[in-house]
């Protein structure tokens, strides 16, 4: 696409993926504490039209398979640039990288994660220099009003340090201006399919009351992407007849959904993570995810390290959550959402949650109500669903009251499963269930039963060759591994 850069540029390689054992060196990530990408509108003499400045060290002077910090500062000029397009410029960021063959580029504002192939470095892509070239030139390309572009890449750790403090500071007072406005106050609501490269299916709706699962595009920014650019991915949703106000859907954004996933979606939840919530991509924040020990909500955020109160880490629910998937019981979601009257509003809202990392709680304690603000456990408090349990029940959260009287299953109770043809007394005790698990409300998934299944010999049918078949009853069972083998004596 580009003579002077060493690499292809183009749409085909947006989507690719590169591993650890494939990259050359990256930046941000999760072992990276501060990263940034920004977008500032200047006035023209502030700016030099096509420069790129790469403050500290350069590709070519990095270690390979290491990991540095990263600021990305794209600074533009023209007689329409304004400060409604700050966010909407700055999300394409990442659209304009991953066009670059063997450049990775993931998420968006303080949480961005590059990565350089060994093949693309190879070709002799060995300076940011022309990372910023590609930038400028489709940014030109894509925004004609766009007159000067200026692109600025920053390494130095200490200068990182210090635009990255001053980017927090924009980040928060883009995202405070729509806190004011309702979902019931707009006639429209956008759409984003940015990420429909990583996440075919998904289609991001944005309202006032419901900012983008990357928590960069809010209401007015997605406004004023599709006025600017009306064929790029942003675009205008009509909300069309309220079928459901506590959930959260609308007719409008039934039909969008459904044409933009091509068929794949056909409705949407705004405000639940049940019955038929939200799509979600591969860019959000965090992931809101139940427990069904206590049939609460935990969220987990994407810097956080460990597992969660479930058990899981972040890794592992992204992988259950993303890619355009709607799945009931896992839903991606901004922080920024954490603060919208509407968050989680079908489910009980703040008072279903249950668990939050402690950096999580404290980044929205001004959105949690009064009376919650000590009933809510982070990992500084529990380690285990188990410990969740008594805890919630110290401190009177009210989920509390919403548990059943007696308990169905019993923690470590067999689970009853029938094998079609077999004696009744053929039961698996090896696979059981969390104590709540049985007696959860109709309705809520049962998303984490967990255990390893064996069948005694003699059961009649489990020769090889015969197959046999299991029976579970009112249950949903996600399965990464299943192994079933025979056991001959004196063997395993």
């Amino acid at each position: 696409m580009f003579e002077d850069i060493p690499v292809d540029v183009g749409v085909v390689y947006e989507g690719e993926r590169i591993r650890g054992k494939e990259m050359q060196f990256e930046f941000g990530g999760p072992n990276i504490e501060q990263k940034f990408e920004l977008v500032q509108a200047r006035d023209m003499k502030e700016i030099t039209d096509g420069k790129v400045i790469i403050d500290g060290p350069d590709l070519k002077d990095l270690e390979e398979g290491k990991s540095y910090p990263i600021g990305i500062l794209v600074e533009a000029a023209g007689k329409e640039i304004e400060k409604d397009l700050e966010a909407v410029l700055e999300r394409r960021i990442h659209e304009f990288i991953n066009f670059v063959e063997g450049f990775m580029h993931l998420n968006q504002r303080y949480d961005i994660w590059l990565r350089l192939s060994k093949g693309s470095y190879k070709k002799g892509f060995n300076t940011l220099e022309y990372l910023g070239k590609v930038l400028i030139r489709l940014f030109k390309s894509e925004f004609p009003i766009i007159e000067k572009i200026q692109v600025t890449f920053i390494t130095n750790p200490k200068k990182v340090s210090e635009w990255y403090k001053k980017a927090l500071d924009i980040y928060e007072a883009r995202d405070a201006r729509a806190r004011g406005m309702k979902d019931e106050d707009v006639e429209e609501f956008y759409g984003c399919v940015l990420c429909q490269s990583f996440a075919p299916s998904h289609v991001c709706i944005i309202s006032p009351n419901r900012i983008s699962l990357c928590g960069a595009i809010n209401w007015f920014d997605a406004r004023a992407a599709a006025r600017v650019d009306p064929k790029g991915p942003n675009f205008m949703v009509p909300k069309g007849e309220l079928l459901d106000d506590v959930h959260g859907e609308y007719s409008g954004v039934n039909e969008i959904a459904k044409q933009r996933s091509l068929g794949e979606v056909e409705r949407v939840w705004m405000y639940s993570m049940f019955g038929h919530p939200h799509t979600s991509c591969g860019c959000f924040e965090a992931i809101a995810f139940y427990i069904p020990e206590v049939d609460g909500a935990g969220v987990v955020d994407r810097g956080y390290e460990g597992t969660a109160v479930n058990g899981l880490a972040f890794s592992t629910m992204a992988n259950q959550t993303g890619g355009g998937k709607q799945v009931e019981g896992f839903n991606g979601i901004a922080i920024e959402y954490m603060r919208s009257p509407k968050f989680l509003q079908a489910d009980g809202g703040w008072n279903r949650v249950v668990w939050l990392p402690s950096n999580v709680k404290e980044k929205v304690m001004d959105a949690i109500p009064a009376e919650l603000k000590d009933k809510i456990a982070t990992e500084k408090d529990v380690a285990s669903t188990a410990e969740l349990r008594e805890w919630l029940k110290e401190k009177g959260h009210p989920i509390v009251k919403q548990w059943p009287a007696e308990v169905v299953a019993e923690a470590g109770a067999p689970a009853e499963v029938t094998y079609e043809g077999a004696p009744t007394e053929y039961m698996v005790p090896q696979l059981t269930m969390p104590a709540t698990m049985a007696a959860a409300p109709g309705g809520v998934p049962v998303a984490l039963l967990q255990g390893v299944l064996q069948l005694p010999e003699g059961i009649p049918g489990a020769t090889p060759g015969e197959g046999f078949q299991l029976i579970f009853k009112n249950v949903k069972i996600k399965v990464e591994k299943l192994i079933i083998k025979r056991e001959e004596k004196g063997k395993k």
